[in-house]
C-alpha cells in the first residue's frame, strides 16, 4: 500500500487546482482565484509526498494533466462562467474522473450550476446551489463549533463577513454528506444553522471518491483567517484520499505573505471609470425603457 502522500513506488500525490479566469480590472482580492489557487497549492505542499499544480484559466491545454490528479480542486466562477461547464468535452471529463473516484473540491461560486445541471454536479459534489434559486449574499458570521470528523480536526474557530452560497440542494437525505460549517443570516451562528444554512461540507459518493466543498472565500482575505486555512487544507488532502492528522495538516503562513499572491487587477482608476461607465448605461437604458410607449 502506498504510504501517505504517495502514490504508487514513491510517487506523489498530485492535486491539480483550476484557477477561474480573473477580472481586470477589479477590487483587489475580489475573487481573486489564481491568487487563492496558488497559496492553497503552497498550503497542501507542506504535506510530504503532495505535489499541487495550479492550472490558470480555468483548463488545462494538456488534459493528461487531469488525468493523474488525486484531487482536483476548482475556484472559479459558476453557472455559465463554469470553467467546468464551457464545453460538453470538458463535462464528460469531470465525469469520467468521478466515477473513477477522484476527489473533487469546490470554492466559492464553484459549487453553483445551472438548474439543468444541478443533479450532476450533485452527484459529483453532494450537493449544488442552483444559480437564480439558491440565496447568496454578503453577512457577518461567527464559527466556534465544528462537527467531529477528519475534515475539522485543528480547525480554529473564526469569524467573518464573507459572501456565501446557501440554500444547497443536496443529494436524496443527505446520504454521503457530512455538513461542516453553517452561516445564517439570521441566527449569524457557525453550528446551529438548519440545512439551508450549510456552506461547507463533506460528501462520500456510493461508488467511491470523495468531495469537499466551501462557498465562501469571497475574497482574498478570507484566508487570513487560520480556520479557514486549516479547513481548505484538511478537506482538500481528505477528498484526495490522504489521511489527517489529529491536529490537523500543516498550514502555516505568516500574515505578512498573504498579499504577495495577490493578482494585480489594473488601477484603481481604470476601475472606477469602468463602474461610472456601467452605471451609465444603465440609466442611459432605464430612460429608455421609460420613454418607450
Amino acid at each position: 500500500m502506498p504510504t501517505p502522500g504517495q502514490d504508487g513506488a514513491g510517487a506523489p500525490v498530485t492535486i491539480v487546482l483550476l484557477a477561474g479566469r480573473v477580472k481586470v480590472p477589479d477590487r483587489i482580492g475580489h475573487h481573486d482565484y489564481l491568487a487563492g489557487c496558488r497559496l492553497l497549492a503552497g498550503l497542501l505542499e507542506q504535506t510530504n509526498g503532495v505535489r499541487a499544480v495550479v492550472v490558470a484559466e480555468g483548463w488545462p491545454a494538456d488534459e493528461s494533466l487531469l488525468q493523474a490528479a488525486r484531487c482536483v480542486v476548482v475556484y472559479a466562477g459558476g453557472a455559465h462562467k463554469s470553467p467546468l461547464l464551457a464545453t460538453p468535452e470538458r463535462s464528460a471529463t469531470i465525469e469520467r474522473l468521478a466515477q473513477a473516484g477522484v476527489g473533487l473540491v469546490m470554492i466559492h461560486q464553484a459549487v453553483s450550476y445551472p438548474a439543468d445541471r444541478a443533479a450532476q454536479a450533485a452527484a459529483w459534489i453532494g450537493g449544488a446551489h442552483v444559480a437564480g434559486h439558491g440565496a447568496r449574499g454578503h453577512w457577518p458570521a461567527s464559527h466556534r463549533e465544528f462537527p467531529a470528523h477528519p475534515v475539522t480536526r485543528g480547525v480554529a474557530a473564526w469569524d467573518s463577513h464573507d459572501g456565501w452560497l446557501r440554500e444547497i440542494r443536496f443529494v436524496d437525505g443527505l446520504r454521503g454528506v457530512t455538513p461542516l460549517v453553517w452561516s445564517s443570516r439570521q441566527r449569524r451562528d457557525g453550528r446551529e444553522g438548519g440545512t439551508d444554512d450549510v456552506v461547507a461540507w463533506a460528501y462520500e459518493r456510493p461508488h467511491g471518491g470523495r468531495a469537499f466543498c466551501y462557498t465562501g472565500l469571497d475574497g482574498h482575505a478570507a484566508w487570513s483567517a487560520a480556520g479557514v486555512r486549516q479547513l481548505l487544507v484538511n478537506g482538500t488532502l481528505w477528498a484526495a484520499g490522504l489521511p489527517i492528522p489529529n491536529g490537523g495538516a500543516p498550514c502555516a503562513i505568516a500574515a505578512s505573505a498573504l498579499s504577495a499572491y495577490l493578482t494585480p487587477r489594473g488601477s484603481r482608476r481604470a476601475w472606477i471609470g469602468k463602474l461610472m461607465r456601467r452605471g451609465l448605461r444603465r440609466l442611459t437604458a432605464g430612460r429608455a425603457d421609460r420613454r418607450a410607449p
